[in-house]
């Protein structure tokens, strides 16, 4: 069988617990995941960042210019980060 694919995200709208399952499959685990909102920081649902702390990710939330800085920081000190960026 196909694996389910997580559903497109067109804003920060459309970020979910299902949005984010590809970040939880991915090996090895990694320790953070950056997201970029676009333009401005935006809020995610609770829920949302509780069901990621649970799985052992942290999630920062930045505007997408900041997300990029902020990944590329976190790579050189050779952390297991991976980002979800919307485009400004």
């Amino acid at each position: 069988s196909t694996p389910a694919v997580p559903p497109q995200v067109g804003s920060h709208r459309d970020i979910s617990h299902e949005s984010l399952s590809l970040f939880r499959l991915l090996e090895p685990q990694i320790e953070i995941l950056v997201l970029g909102t676009g333009d401005r920081v935006e809020r995610l649902h609770p829920a949302t960042l509780k069901q990621m702390r649970d799985c052992g990710i942290a999630v920062e939330v930045q505007d997408t210019a900041n997300a990029c800085a902020t990944f590329n920081f976190l790579m050189n000190e050779r952390r297991l980060v991976a980002a979800g960026l919307i485009p400004p």
